[in-house]
């Protein structure tokens, strides 16, 4: 068996690509945008006329088509950017997977093609106020009515809530059945009852827009629900084994980040009479932060590869989600002991580092409920 850990031409293409873009539309805007929870639209507007949107939109529905690690080579290349405004892309994403596992060729096409034509967001509302990982347990219900779906409750944390052409929206048709009686339907912007509370002051991310949803009574056709009733909780859970993996790709680029600002800072900043990266305490601070980097990459890749070649890929994808992002951390913990004093304020960009990827551990399954997933998967017959 032969192994290939060379990237395609037109992977190398995409790569340059989105660098580019991060360098001349993301980086110099990034802490502005931190500093004011503004929302970047023209981020998007940009990624979309360059084709750096929903790229994983299928062809027969108007997209590209592209791969889990074509959207993973982006991923690395916008989060060392700025990981706040990578999610916007990502939980896009994140929103359009659910139709790519539980939806009809056709509610791909419906939902999906008008997000080809123009720039637009979908968004995935699961989590809840009370019952963020514990997602059977959700509260929202749904009641068929006629030709009907009627929803109300709220939905916590949502990325792109409220902005998005869409949101896929996980309900209770009884709470009894807990997540055997879920369901999944396509919600569309502006559907009557549907509203939004954005949330503020975040510690991180302050970019992406994050919200609350209301549903009050909300009507939409019983033809936007994706498979069948029942079938709501296992749609998130496949989507979420896809797509933690773009998660560890934006962490693998808030770790690239952290050790190429912290080397530049060890070459130039003097302590006694020398550069501080010739002591061997710092010297060792980036060996580490390397280590991890590469081998939270080969993780990521891994993982991508497996969605890629339709193998199983649940433990994987929780590995690189949750390794990646341990790793970013660190990273930028000690990227901010390297910089000392200079890197707990804003003058260099390695404080906004730490904070924007503590999220990472956080959305998309905590780095604990990954821990669970490795473990049942290690102890299953």
């Amino acid at each position: 068996m032969s192994i290939n850990f060379s990237l395609s031409s037109e992977q190398q293409q995409l790569q340059a690509l989105a660098k580019e873009f991060t360098q001349k539309e993301v980086i110099p805007i990034a802490a502005d945008y931190d500093r004011r929870e503004a929302y970047p639209e023209q981020i998007l507007e940009k990624a979309f006329e360059i084709g750096l949107s929903n790229i994983i939109i299928p062809e027969q529905a108007g997209g590209l088509g592209l791969g889990m690690l074509e959207e993973v080579i982006i991923g690395e290349e916008i989060g060392y950017g700025c990981m706040g405004m990578y999610t916007i892309l990502m939980a896009s994403e994140l929103g359009i997977t659910p139709i790519l596992v539980g939806g009809t060729a056709e509610q791909q096409k419906r939902f999906l093609e008008p997000l080809t034509q123009r720039p637009g967001l979908a968004s995935f509302a699961l989590s809840e106020a009370g019952n963020g990982s514990d997602a059977g347990a959700m509260r929202t219900k749904a009641v068929l009515e006629g030709d009907e779906w009627v929803i109300n409750g709220t939905k916590m944390w949502i990325s792109n809530g409220g902005i998005a052409e869409f949101a896929v929206v996980f309900a209770s048709v009884d709470y009894a059945l807990k997540a055997k009686g879920t369901v999944a339907i396509v919600v569309p912007k502006g559907a009557a009852g549907f509203s939004h509370n954005k949330i503020h002051h975040k510690m991180g991310q302050r970019a992406t827009y994050t919200a609350e949803l209301v549903f009050e009574d909300v009507r939409v056709p019983k033809e936007n629900i994706l498979g069948c009733i029942g079938d709501g909780f296992k749609i998130a859970m496949k989507t979420l084994d896809k797509t933690r993996i773009p998660v560890a790709a934006g962490s693998v680029g808030i770790a690239r980040r952290a050790l190429e600002e912290s080397v530049k800072y060890a070459k130039t900043r003097e302590a006694f009479g020398k550069p501080i990266g010739d002591f061997q305490m710092i010297q060792h601070k980036l060996a580490n932060m390397y280590m991890g980097l590469e081998t939270a990459r080969l993780a990521t890749y891994k993982a991508a590869w497996l969605v890629d070649n339709h193998q199983p890929h649940s433990m994987e994808a929780a590995l690189a989600k949750c390794y990646a992002s341990d790793v970013a951390f660190d990273a930028a913990n000690e990227a901010i002991q390297v910089h000392g004093g200079f890197g707990y304020v804003g003058e260099y960009p390695v404080e906004k580092l730490l904070r924007d990827v503590k999220l990472n551990q956080i959305y998309e399954g905590t780095n604990e409920i990954q821990r669970v997933i490795m473990a049942r998967g290690l102890l299953k017959d």
